[in-house]
């Protein structure tokens, strides 16, 4: 039985809707600071369905994303003591303190390697603002971290063309019930860890 595969069919056939920019962008600013799901789970189909558009699609994930981060910022910055229990209830406590205390004195390399690793980037915006890291090596740091991650998803794409749809759609069942694997592993990981691992 094909799950995965009609899902991908109708992600693809969103991706081509004329709302589909607007709906990236709101993705991308509500991904920088609250909503759980990377805006690179809309944009790569985006940029397959149209592999032309793909680096406007990508500047526009960007422009929405840096929206978004300053809103996650402001939130660090002016509302730390409310985001806390959220913070604590992904799991990210301890770690939110060790990027917090990094950030005083490297938050531009920080924010340069936060699109690469695991930890949400929003964990690493409210982490600045709750710091007080300056905004401008903040803008900068963010912009290309976060630039260099949803432009690669672009250019990939933009070379693979159309042996990449082809290969993501052949392989797309064995790829999403593998991804559904490691969510749910994430899930009972967060959920089963011991406070303060």
């Amino acid at each position: 039985m094909k799950i995965f595969e009609p899902m991908y069919l109708k992600a693809m056939q969103w991706a081509q809707h004329k709302n589909a920019p607007a709906l990236l962008g709101v993705l991308s600013f509500l991904e920088a600071f609250i909503f759980p799901v990377p805006p690179e789970m809309m944009l790569a189909p985006m940029c397959l369905a149209k592999p032309k558009s793909g680096f406007w699609y990508a500047g526009i994930s960007l422009a929405a994303s840096m929206v978004g981060m300053f809103v996650g910022y402001a939130i660090g910055h002016f509302a730390i003591d409310l985001a806390m229990p959220l913070v604590e209830k992904m799991g990210y406590a301890a770690k939110f303190e060790s990027i917090k205390k990094d950030v005083i004195d490297n938050g531009f390399l920080l924010l340069l390697a936060a699109g690469f690793t695991p930890i949400p980037f929003k964990i690493f915006t409210v982490a600045a603002g709750a710091a007080g890291m300056p905004l401008l090596p903040f803008f900068f740091g963010a912009l290309i971290g976060r630039g260099k991650r949803v432009f690669l998803v672009a250019l990939a794409i933009r070379l693979g063309g159309a042996k990449a749809e082809a290969r993501l759609k052949k392989y797309i069942e064995p790829i999403g019930w593998i991804a559904t694997a490691v969510f749910i592993l994430l899930i009972v990981w967060i959920v089963m860890k011991p406070q303060g691992v």
